[in-house]
C-alpha cells in the first residue's frame, strides 16, 4: 500500500451570517466556513464568558477551598504536560494572592507513577501532611487515588476536564464541564480554564477586591492552546484575552522568558506562538523529567530566576527533538514495513514498538506517524518496570478511548489502564499482550474506521484573487485570531508556477511563486519538505504547482513581506 497524498477540500460555508460592514469579505468567508453567525460571536470580550456559576461543582469548590484560607494546608498535584503545568502556576499563584497560610505542589514524574492521583503520589503527598488536596488536570478519573486520600483522612477536590468514565471519584468536590448532564456551555475548557473558573468563584466568595483574576489570563492562554482543545466561543476569549495581556507585557515573567528563549516578539505573539514556541518547551520537562522546573519557571516572580529557568526548558525541548528525531526515523521505517503488509485490516491501525525508544516521546512519534500516514496509531514504549507505556494518536471518525474502552470490556486483563479523548489517549500493557493487543487495534480500527479517511485531507477556505496576496490581508487574518483546534488558521489554495526553488536549512524548501504571469512573485516556503510526504513531487523551476497554503508575515531584518507557508503542495 502507496503512501496517499493528501486531497484539498473547499470548507463549506454554514448560513448566513451577519457582520459589520468593515469585516474584510475574505474574513466574511473564512468566520461563515467556521459557523460563526455574525459579530456577536466575535466579541472576545471578558463579559461573554459563560457564567462561572454554570460550571458543574464550582460553588462547592470555593467553599471548600475557604475553609482552608486561614490555617489549611492546600497541596496542588497536577498532570505533567503544559495544561498541567499551567494550572498548578495558576492555583498556587490565586491561593497565595488570596492570602492562604499554606500552598504547595507536588509534581508528578509522568515514568514513576503514570497519569493522575494515584495511590502512590497520594503517598507521597501524605508526607506534607495537607489538610486538603486539589487536583488539576487529572483526578476525574482517580477512583483509587482519591480513595487512598480518603482512608488518610485527606479530602480531595478534583478539577478536571477529562471524560469521567461510568464511576466518579467519592471526592469532596468535582468540577468539571463535562460531568454527566452539565449544562454548561463549553465542554471544550482546557484543565487550565477550569482552575480559572474555581479561582474566580473563589475570590467572589471571599470578597475579595484586590484580587484580579483577569491577571492569570496569560497562563490560561498558555495552557489552553498548548493542550490543543478546541478554541469554541468561550476559549476563544480565554485565549484572546490572554493574548492581550503577553502583547501589553503584561504576564508573568515565566512566560515572557519562553517566549523570547524561543524568538519570540511580545507584542507580536499569536496563538501559535503559544502552541509551537512555548507550550512545547514545557512539555520537554515533562517529557524528559519531570514538570518541576517548567512551574518553577512559571512561579519565578523575577526576570533573572525566569529566564534561567526558560534557558534550562530550551535546553530539555533541544534534547526532545533529537530524541524525537531519532525515534522518527525508526518509526517510519516500521510504519513502511506495515504499510506495505498485505493485510488489509492490520493496515488501519498500527501498533508501534522499539525497545529503545523514550516513554516521554512516544506520543509525538505516533504523531508523526498518523499524520503521514493518515491512521490511528500506537506507539509503545518500555517504562521502568518493564510494562509498555503506549501513547495513541488518532483521526476524524475513529474516537480513540472509545475504542480503547471496546477492547478492554471485551478482554479484561488485557489493558492494565488507559484514558484519554477522541483524538488522543494514553495506556499500559504488560509486554507479553502486545501482539494480541496489536491484533485487537486492528480490529477494532476496522470496525470504525471510515476508508475515505485514510487519505488525508487539507481543508481550505477557496482561492485568493492576485490582489488579495498582500501585506494587508496577511495582518487583516493575523489580527482576526486566536485561531487553533476546532477554529483553524486560514488556508487557501491555487495553482501558481515556481520561479526559483532551493533548499534551505537541509529539509525545507524555499520557492518563488508567481499567481499569473503579470503577478508579483511571492515567496513561499514548505517546511519538512525532504523526507516528507510532498517529496516526491520532483518540482523544477517553470512548474505549474497546486499548492494550499497560508498567508503569512516574515519579518526579516524588520522588513516585512507576505509569505505563503505550504501546506500542500505538488505539479498540476
Amino acid at each position: 500500500m502507496s503512501q496517499p497524498l493528501p486531497r484539498i477540500r473547499r470548507r463549506a460555508l454554514h448560513g448566513t451570517a451577519s457582520f459589520a460592514p468593515d469585516v474584510h469579505p475574505v474574513l466574511r468567508r473564512i468566520y461563515a466556513a467556521r459557523g460563526v453567525a455574525g459579530d456577536a460571536e466575535l466579541d472576545l470580550s471578558l463579559r461573554r464568558l459563560a457564567p462561572v456559576g454554570s460550571l458543574p461543582g464550582v460553588d462547592a469548590a470555593a467553599r471548600l477551598l475557604a475553609q482552608q484560607r486561614a490555617d489549611g494546608r492546600v497541596l496542588i498535584v497536577g498532570d505533567f504536560d503544559a495544561d498541567g503545568a499551567t494550572s498548578t502556576a495558576l492555583m498556587v499563584r490565586a491561593l497565595r494572592a488570596l492570602g492562604f497560610a499554606h500552598v504547595d505542589f507536588l509534581v508528578p514524574n509522568r515514568f514513576r507513577f503514570g497519569y493522575g492521583l494515584t495511590p502512590e503520589i497520594v503517598a507521597m503527598a501524605a508526607m506534607r501532611r495537607p489538610s486538603l488536596i486539589v487536583t488539576v488536570d487529572n483526578g476525574v478519573s482517580s477512583i483509587e487515588g482519591v480513595q487512598a486520600a480518603q482512608e488518610r483522612g485527606i479530602p480531595v477536590l478534583v478539577t478536571d476536564h477529562h471524560l469521567p468514565g461510568a464511576t466518579l471519584p467519592r471526592a469532596a468536590a468535582i468540577v468539571n464541564p463535562n460531568l454527566r448532564d452539565s449544562a454548561f456551555a463549553s465542554g471544550a475548557l482546557a484543565g487550565v480554564g477550569v482552575a480559572f473558573y474555581v479561582v474566580v468563584a473563589l475570590a467572589r466568595l471571599l470578597g475579595d477586591a484586590d484580587f484580579k483574576p483577569a491577571e492569570l489570563l496569560d497562563l490560561v492562554a498558555l495552557g489552553t492552546v498548548a493542550d490543543v482543545v478546541p478554541l469554541d466561543h468561550n476559549n476563544r476569549i480565554l485565549v484572546a484575552q490572554g493574548l492581550k495581556r503577553i502583547r501589553a507585557g503584561r504576564c508573568v515573567p515565566g512566560i515572557r522568558a519562553l517566549l523570547e528563549s524561543a524568538g519570540r516578539r511580545l507584542d507580536r505573539v499569536g496563538a501559535a506562538d503559544l502552541g509551537f514556541a512555548a507550550g512545547p518547551r514545557l512539555n520537554a520537562a515533562g517529557r524528559l523529567t519531570d514538570m518541576s522546573v517548567g512551574i518553577a519557571c512559571l512561579l519565578a516572580t523575577e526576570a533573572d530566576a525566569a529566564n534561567g529557568l526558560a534557558a534550562q526548558l530550551d535546553s530539555l525541548n533541544r534534547e526532545r527533538r533529537d530524541i524525537e528525531q531519532r525515534m522518527q526515523l525508526e518509526a517510519v521505517d516500521l510504519a513502511a514495513t506495515l504499510s506495505a503488509s498485505t493485510d488489509d485490516g492490520a493496515a488501519l491501525g498500527w501498533c508501534l514498538f522499539d525497545a529503545g525508544w523514550h516513554q516521554g516521546v512516544v506520543g509525538l512519534v505516533a504523531g508523526r506517524v498518523k499524520d503521514r500516514w493518515h491512521r490511528p496509531v500506537v506507539a509503545f514504549a518500555r517504562a521502568d518496570d518493564g510494562a509498555l507505556r503506549g501513547s495513541a494518536r488518532s483521526i476524524a471518525g475513529v474516537h480513540i478511548r472509545d475504542a480503547l474502552e471496546a477492547i478492554a470490556v471485551r478482554h479484561p486483563g488485557l489493558i492494565e489502564k488507559f484514558g484519554g479523548h477522541a483524538m488522543a489517549a494514553g495506556l499500559t500493557l504488560a509486554e507479553g499482550h502486545l501482539t494480541q493487543f496489536r491484533a485487537e487495534f486492528a480490529a477494532e480500527v476496522a470496525r470504525r474506521i471510515d476508508r475515505d479517511a485514510l487519505q488525508g485531507v487539507v481543508d481550505s477556505d477557496g482561492e485568493l484573487a492576485p490582489r488579495d496576496l498582500n501585506l494587508g490581508l496577511a495582518k487583516v487574518l493575523a489580527d482576526a485570531g486566536p485561531w487553533g483546534q476546532g477554529f483553524p488558521e486560514p488556508v487557501f489554495d491555487g495553482a501558481f508556477e515556481v520561479s526559483d526553488l532551493r533548499i534551505v536549512g537541509d529539509k525545507h524548501l524555499k520557492l518563488t511563486l508567481k499567481a499569473d504571469a503579470e503577478g508579483e512573485p511571492l515567496d513561499a516556503i514548505a517546511f519538512g519538505y525532504v523526507g516528507g510526504v510532498f517529496e516526491s513531487a520532483a518540482l523544477r523551476a517553470g512548474a505549474r504547482v497546486e499548492v494550499a497554503y497560508r498567508i503569512e508575515i516574515n519579518d526579516y531584518r524588520n522588513v516585512e513581506r507576505v509569505q505563503l507557508n505550504c501546506q500542500h503542495l505538488r505539479p498540476v
